[in-house]
C-alpha cells in the first residue's frame, strides 16, 4: 500500500511517499521518495504577515505537480498540512481556497499541538528503552514542538513560535527565548537523565554530516563540535566546501542554535535521530485511518 503526505512548512514543501506493508502481524513503515521545494514561505509570512503573489504562484504551481505525482503514483490516500508560516499569514484562506480551486488539493492549517501529536503518532517511543525518558525535538523554519514523554507516555507537550526563518531574520522575542527556555529546564527536572529525539530536516542534516551509523546516539558534545565547524565557514564556504544546498548554509546555523539550547537546559548528553518528521506522521495517521475504514466496512 502506498501513502502519500504534503507538508507546507516555513523553509520547504515536501512530498512524501511511503510504502506500508505487514510481515507477520508486524506493520514496516519505508519512504519510497520524498520531494522537496525549498519555497521559504516563512519569509513573507514572519517578514510582511502575508504570503507574496509570487510565493503563492509558486506553491499553487508545486501543488499542481504534486497532485499528478499522487495520481501516478496511485496512492491510496493523502493528506496536505500547513504549518506555522501559513498559519501566521494574513491571506492564508484565499491562498488555501485557490490551492483548492486549481489543483484540488485541500490544505490544512494545523495549529502547534497538532503538529506535535502528528510528529508524536511516529510512535517511535515504541522501539525505545521503557525504563528511560525521552525528549522529542522537532525544529521547522517557524517553529519547535517538544514533547516529554517518560514510561511510554507524554506528560508534557508544547509548540512554541521559535524557528530557524523566525531566527534568521531576528523575529524571535527575546523575552519569548527566555520563556522557552524555562519551559524546557522546568519540565524536564525530575526526568534525569533524559534522552533527546530529535527530528527536522537541518537535525537530519546534522546528523548525515557527523558521519554517526544509523540508530547510533549523537553526543552533544559531538553536536557542539560540528556546530562550530559549520560556524567557523562562511555561507559560501558551507555550500562549496561543505557541500550544503544554498537553503540549508544559512537555516541549519539557527537550528543548531536551538537544538543546542534545548539540550543545555534540559542537561541532556546524548540525541537519537531516527530521520522521521511530521510527513512520516502523516502517513502513519493515513494508515490507522484506513485500517479503522477497513473494519467499519468488513
Amino acid at each position: 500500500m502506498k501513502f502519500a503526505a504534503i507538508d507546507i512548512g516555513s523553509n520547504a514543501v515536501r512530498l512524501l511517499f511511503s510504502n506500508v506493508y505487514d510481515d507477520n502481524g508486524v506493520t514496516h513503515f519505508k519512504k519510497a521518495e520524498l520531494i522537496r521545494i525549498p519555497l521559504r514561505l516563512g519569509e513573507d509570512s514572519f517578514i510582511n504577515g502575508k504570503i507574496s503573489t509570487g510565493k503563492a504562484e509558486k506553491l499553487i504551481t508545486a501543488m499542481k505537480a504534486f497532485k499528478h505525482l499522487i495520481d501516478v503514483y496511485e496512492a491510496i490516500d493523502y493528506r496536505a498540512c500547513a504549518t506555522s508560516a501559513m498559519r501566521d499569514a494574513e491571506n492564508r484562506w484565499d491562498l488555501i481556497e485557490r490551492v483548492r480551486k486549481e489543483t484540488g488539493i485541500k490544505i490544512e492549517i494545523i495549529d502547534g499541538k497538532t503538529e506535535a501529536d502528528i510528529i508524536y503518532s511516529n510512535h517511535i517511543e515504541e522501539h525505545l528503552d521503557k525504563n528511560n525518558s525521552y525528549l522529542y525535538i522537532d525544529i521547522g523554519g517557524g517553529s519547535t514542538e517538544i514533547t516529554l514523554f517518560s514510561k511510554n507516555k507524554a506528560v508534557a507537550s508544547q509548540s512554541f513560535n521559535i524557528g530557524t526563518i523566525r531566527m534568521l531574520h531576528d523575529k524571535i522575542d527575546k523575552e519569548y527565548w527566555s520563556y522557552f527556555k524555562n519551559w524546557v529546564r522546568e519540565i524536564t527536572k525530575g526526568y534525569k537523565p533524559l534522552i533527546a529525539i530529535g527530528s527536522g530536516g537541518n537535525i537530519n542534516k546534522l546528523f548525515r554530516m557527523s558521519g554517526r551509523k544509523m540508530n547510533k546516539p549523537l553526543a552533544t558534545s559531538k553536536l557542539k563540535s560540528l556546530y562550530e565547524l559549520i560556524e567557523s565557514y562562511t555561507y559560501e564556504e558551507r555550500i562549496r566546501i561543505l557541500g550544503l544546498n544554498p537553503d540549508r548554509a544559512d537555516v541549519i546555523i539557527p537550528a543548531s542554535k536551538i537544538l543546542l539550547s534545548i539540550l543545555k537546559q534540559a542537561e541532556i548528553e546524548k540525541v537519537l535521530i531516527p530521520q522521521i518528521g511530521l510527513s512520516d506522521g502523516i502517513v502513519h495517521q493515513l494508515y490507522e485511518k484506513y485500517q479503522e475504514r477497513k473494519l467499519v466496512s468488513s
